[in-house]
């Protein structure tokens, strides 16, 4: 199968005060993306913040102007909003991306699988919070993009899978090397993708230093990469240099072309997860086992 690349330029993270490099307003990141664009990409996983403050933003008039800005010069990238559980508890808040709708409707919603902890904060996500989410998604007819960070995260999207609350094919963002979380190594790695369910693909993601380390091991394996400043600003181990987004993206072109991986399309990662053709059409047609 041909390199998914999943552009993550923001993150809740970083900001001015880290690296100059990291898109913040809007035009940043339209502006991020579009080079990225440019570059090759497949998919962008997207979070949005105010624009006077910088801080992270779940409205969903901030996603729209990002999601309209992306839309003038790609019609069919497949677009993820953030539904981050990073500061934000209530539900009406996390689910307000997923009420975008016609041109503006995203493709894919984060779904991470369990709280768990970073280093100076948490994400909680609470089973009710999961279930309400992804029932949300369902009903939106927006594929959750499954967020994985060790084992049990993976057993739990098996659980909604027979609840009736997740459907085949699946994306699943398997992340690496937090200090809480799965370690990014080879054991680590291969029991998370052994663990995967039937009809999943799925990209590795690297904390900080194991970044560039777990995108060369998914591109040498046959998986996908997560990649962008959303996950690590620089571009060597050392720390000694600021990365910038499109400088990621290039390394990961080298990387595939040295091992001979040609980058998913778009429309290619449409068609395997059964999601609408772009072009106006944006999300999947669900058939809900629950109805």
């Amino acid at each position: 199968m041909n390199l998914i690349i999943n552009f993550t330029p923001t993150g809740m993270i970083p900001t001015k005060e880290m690296t100059p490099y990291v898109p913040i307003t809007v035009s940043e990141i339209i502006e991020d993306v579009h080079q990225a664009v440019e570059a090759g990409i497949t998919m962008v996983h997207l979070h949005a913040r105010e624009e006077d403050s910088g801080k992270p933003t779940y409205k969903q008039e901030v996603y729209g102007k990002i999601i309209e800005g992306i839309r003038k010069f790609s019609n069919d990238l497949v677009i993820c909003v953030s539904l981050s559980g990073r500061g934000i508890k209530e539900f009406e808040c996390r689910a307000s991306p997923l009420q975008l709708g016609g041109n503006l409707k995203p493709d894919m919603g984060s779904l991470t699988l369990s709280s768990l902890n970073f280093n100076k904060t948490e994400s909680l996500n609470s089973p009710d919070m999961i279930q309400m989410l992804a029932l949300e998604m369902q009903k939106k007819g927006i594929v959750a993009e499954l967020e994985a960070f060790d084992v049990g995260m993976i057993n739990y999207a098996k659980y909604l899978e027979r609840k009736g609350l997740l459907e085949p094919p699946y994306y699943f963002n398997l992340l690496l090397g937090n200090i809480a979380c799965a370690q990014a190594d080879l054991l680590h790695s291969g029991i998370m993708v052994n663990d995967l369910p039937e009809l999943s693909l799925w990209s590795f993601g690297g904390i900080g230093n194991n970044q560039l380390m777990m995108n060369s091991i998914a591109i040498a394996s046959g998986g996908g990469v997560r990649v962008g400043l959303e996950d690590n600003i620089y571009f060597d181990v050392n720390r000694t240099r600021l990365a910038r987004n499109i400088d990621l993206i290039n390394r990961i072109h080298d990387l595939a072309t040295a091992n001979e991986r040609m980058i998913m399309k778009p429309d290619e990662l449409r068609r395997a997860l059964k999601l609408n053709p772009g072009n106006g059409s944006y999300g999947r047609n669900y058939v809900s086992v629950m109805e």
